[in-house]
This record gives C-alpha cells, sequence and structure tokens, in this order.
C-alpha cells in the first residue's frame, strides 16, 4: 500500500493542496512506498506566516527555557530511536547502523545548541567615555529556513533547526523529497517538547518551494546543503532579496598515503569512508592518492583484497556493509560515470555495475567500484560522483600530492596518512581544503566546533553548528547609554568622543 505524506504546519501535520505529487521509493526493492506532496508558493506562505506568528512568543521566552525543551527534544529523539533509524533506512536505503550515526551526529549538535545562554551573551564596556556604558545583545532574526539533502535526513536538518530554535528564531524546513518521513517525525517531537505550534514547521516540495521561500520576504536567512550549482544558484538569489545565507555544495575529498603510513589502517580506512552509505556523503573520500609507485601498488593490492569481503545487501540486514543507493536516476548516473571512467582510460579493476542481491531485483544496487590509474583530465576525478566509485590518483611525491589537493575546485574534506608529525602539520597548515583529517579519514567536526567547506563547497561567511551557528542565526544590536548625572549640558553638533 502507498502512503501519502503530508506536510507539517502550525503544530500538525496537513495535506497538500497543490494537487502534485512526488515518489518516494524503497531503494531496496524499486517499488514506490509513498506519495509525498510538492508545496506550491501559497502552502510556503502559509507556513512562513504560522512561523512568523509563532516566534514573537518563542523569541520572547527565556533561552534557558528554551534550552530545556531542545533537551525534552533530545531525550525524546533517543527513546524514539529504534523508530526514526528503521524508518530512515527504509526511505535512503542506509543501513540501521548509519542510520543511527546520522540522527547521533544531528542531536549532539542540538545539545550543544541548549547551550544557547552563554552563546547569546553580548559584551559590556563602563565608562566607555565619560558616563557612557556600552553594551551588545544578541536577537533572533525571526523566521529562517533550511533547505537540506537527501543524503542525511535527519542529521542536516537538526544541524540547521537546532540553533535556530535555541536562539529563539522560527524555522521552516523544507527537507529532501526523496526520504521526508523523518523530517515530519521530528516536527511532531518537537512538538511533543514544547516547542509552540508554529515555530517548527515542515513544507516538502521542489524547486517551486525553495523559491517562495527565496522570495518571501518574511524569511532572514536560508541555510543549503547539496550540489554546488544549486548552492550557488540559492546563495546568489537569497542576496539578491536580501536575505542571510549559507550554502555548502558539493566535494571531492582526497586522501593523502604517505610512504610511511601504516598501509593496512590506510585501506581500511578508505574502505569505510569510500563506499559506506554507498558513497552517499559529502564528506566521503573519493580519491586515493598514494604517493609514490611502491606505496601505491602495495594500497591497490590490499583495496582489492578488502572489496571482495564487502557485503552489499538490504539495508535492515544486520550484515550489510552498505545498502542501495536512492533513486533508480542515481543508479543511472553512477554507472555512468563507471562507464566514462573506462573510456577515457582509467583502470577499472573492480566494476559495481550489474550488482544483483537475491530477492531484491528490483533494488537500486551499485556494487563497490575502483578505478587504478585515474588522471586530473578525467570526468570521474574533476566530477562529484556520490556513488561507491573510488578513485586511485598517483602522485610522485608528497608535494605533487599537496597541489593536487589544494588545487582542485572543491575544498570541502581532505585526509593524510603518515608516521611523520612535520609532513602532518605542514599539510595541515598549507592545503587549501576547509576540513582536515590527519590518519582519520573523514574528518567531521564535533559539534561545538563549525562544518564548513572552501571554495566551490562552500558559500558563506559563517559555517554550520559550533559558535558559527548562532552568529548566522542572530543579529547584534549594539547600545551606548548615559544617565543624567545632574549637570545639564547645552546642544553638542559634533561626534562623541571616547574620552
Amino acid at each position: 500500500m502507498v502512503r501519502e505524506l503530508s506536510h507539517y504546519i502550525g503544530g500538525r501535520r496537513v495535506d497538500g493542496t497543490s494537487g502534485r505529487y512526488g515518489d518516494v521509493f524503497d531503494p531496496c526493492t524499486g517499488e514506490v512506498q509513498a506519495k509525498v506532496p510538492l508545496a506550491g508558493a501559497e502552502e510556503v506562505r502559509n507556513a512562513v506566516a504560522n512561523a512568523e506568528k509563532a516566534q514573537l512568543e518563542w523569541g520572547a521566552m527565556n533561552a534557558q527555557r528554551r534550552g530545556r525543551i531542545l533537551l525534552k527534544f533530545v531525550d525524546l529523539v533517543n527513546q524514539n530511536m529504534d523508530e526514526l533509524a528503521s524508518l530512515l533506512s527504509s526511505e535512503h536505503g542506509k543501513t540501521l547502523a548509519d542510520a543511527r550515526g546520522d540522527i547521533q551526529r544531528g542531536i549532539e549538535v542540538v545539545e550543544f545548541a541548549a547551550g544557547a545562554p552563554h552563546l547569546l551573551k553580548g559584551e559590556f564596556s563602563d565608562d566607555a567615555g565619560a558616563g557612557i556604558d556600552v553594551h551588545s545583545m544578541r536577537q533572533p532574526l525571526g523566521v529562517v529556513a533550511g533547505i537540506t539533502p537527501f543524503n542525511f535526513p535527519a542529521m542536516i536538518p537538526l544541524w540547521k533547526s537546532g540553533p535556530a530554535l535555541a536562539a529563539g528564531n522560527a524555522f521552516i524546513l523544507k527537507p529532501s523529497e526523496r526520504d521526508p518521513s523523518v523530517p515530519l517525525r521530528l516536527a511532531e517531537l518537537y512538538s511533543e517538547a514544547g516547542v509552540p505550534d508554529g515555530v517548527f514547521n515542515v513544507v516538502n516540495g521542489d524547486k517551486e518551494a525553495v523559491d517562495a521561500l527565496l522570495e518571501d520576504p518574511r524569511v532572514q536567512a536560508i541555510g543549503f546543503v547539496g550540489s554546488t550549482p544549486i548552492a550557488q544558484y540559492i546563495y546568489a538569489t537569497a542576496a539578491a532579496h536580501g536575505k542571510r545565507a549559507q550554502c555548502f555544495g558539493g566535494a571531492k575529498n582526497h586522501m593523502v598515503i604517505m610512504p610511511d603510513a601504516d598501509l593496512d589502517m590506510a585501506a581500511d580506512a578508505l574502505i569505510g569512508a569510500g563506499y559506506g552509505s554507498a558513497g552517499e556523503r559529502c564528506m566521503a573520500v573519493s580519491v586515493a592518492v598514494p604517493v609514490g609507485e611502491e606505496t601505491a601498488n602495495s594500497l591497490v593490492a590490499r583495496l582489492q583484497e578488502r572489496i571482495k569481503s564487502l557485503k552489499v545487501g538490504h539495508s535492515l540486514a544486520k550484515d550489510s556493509d552498505f545498502g542501495p543507493v536512492v533513486t533508480p536516476a542515481a543508479k543511472e548516473r553512477i554507472e555512468g560515470y563507471i562507464k566514462s571512467g573506462e573510456e577515457e582510460g582509467a583502470s577499472l579493476l573492480v566494476d559495481g555495475r550489474g550488482l544483483a542481491v537475491d530477492g531484491y531485483d528490483g533494488g537500486f544496487w551499485v556494487g563497490p567500484t575502483l578505478f587504478d590509474n585515474v588522471t586530473k583530465d578525467m570526468k570521474i576525478y574533476r566530477e562529484e560522483i556520490f556513488g561507491p566509485v573510488l578513485s586511485v590518483l598517483r602522485a610522485s611525491d608528497y608535494d605533487e600530492a599537496l597541489r593536487l589537493c589544494s588545487e582542485n575546485e572543491f575544498g570541502n574534506g581532505v585526509a593524510i596518512f603518515t608516521r611523520d608529525g612535520d609532513a602532518a602539520r605542514d599539510f595541515a597548515s598549507r592545503v587549501q581544503v576547509g576540513m582536515v583529517g590527519i590518519n582519520v579519514p573523514i574528518p567531521v567536526p564535533i559539534a561545538y566546533y563549525t562544518f564548513g567547506g572552501w571554495k566551490a563547497s562552500g558559500f558563506g561567511d559563517l559555517n554550520q553548528h559550533g559558535a558559527d551557528a548562532f552568529r548566522f542565526y542572530t543579529k547584534t544590536k549594539t547600545v551606548t547609554s548615559r544617565w543624567p548625572s545632574g549637570i545639564r549640558q547645552g546642544a553638542s553638533f559634533i561626534m562623541p568622543e571616547g574620552s
């Protein structure tokens, strides 16, 4: 039976009215399991109106009380973890363990955001001038929105909404229409925790809904995670409409393997970082850069051996290392890249096309794929594949490896595996990438640091979560005050001085 999903506006589920729907697949079977309404502009405006009205009460609430509500929300998410993880796996295709990790990394940011009273503190200077005091305060923007991707249907919505709500804003979430059920369930848990009706809303949709959010003058800020072309579009359009924006795009994450590295450790790291979640991660390692021929030959041999033991299967099966990709279009795109790599002359050592999983012939399966002897001009190197495809691009020395990572148009994440502290320190200092791992393949920062890439991977001045989130979701007001001292002064026609 095909379920019909809804929006979540004003504290309750609301049926779509546009008459347009999108398919939500079960990636393991290939069947359509739900229909999701695609909102029109009027539905978006209704959600914004609800949010604008509700924000007044929420923004006036003591920040510590808002934090307590967020902590209750975290408790509710933990109580419902099994349900949420199963729901996430059923629509996305990632394994249950990976789905739990998706949710856990999201609620860690909400936990951090519950400390909003400290992060919202302003500054104070007494006697900045004769009898003059100056202080600043951080205040919420009002109504803000998040446009989030399919690959982390819990984590990214929580990264966006947690700090925004803690800072006193109302939030409109436009999740991916490919796996919208977990965001809708999170909305219900926010309400159950005590978030007032209308403060957190979910509007499902496509470009029409996105454009309505971008054009609505009541929406003060937009956060986005997705592909680089759409990140550029949203950033530019938001700016043209006078909104703040932080937009994170694509990636081509490299991992440099030095000759002194523990090659077994490096190979294990590449298997997990390259093929986990079927490669559908913006922080996935898609390019291995071994330094020197001996290092490359030894590494490739280890990778081939480990790939043989990988189990691709149903996302709910306990022994699956990774599941299917999210849609038939994703499978077709990934297989097109594999064909391109073959045609351009890369050595296809392991071909993931044509993978069959017993009992699930209609699933969107792509097996682990390994290319060697990849060059910079090849399409599989230049473009983000977003699938279980790992490319080996050999470097003759450390300087060449460093240049490869730094000169790529993307600058999201990078890693180096080495035992040499000097090399690691130099690499971390000089590489032109926003997040760096040293013997850590996926360097996603913990909640109280910020997450963000450079170059074509990120647009905007401030990153996600950490202290930057509170800078993004608040505006600073500075107050200069003087109290009568009993001495009346005449009018002054010059700027006051500090002395």
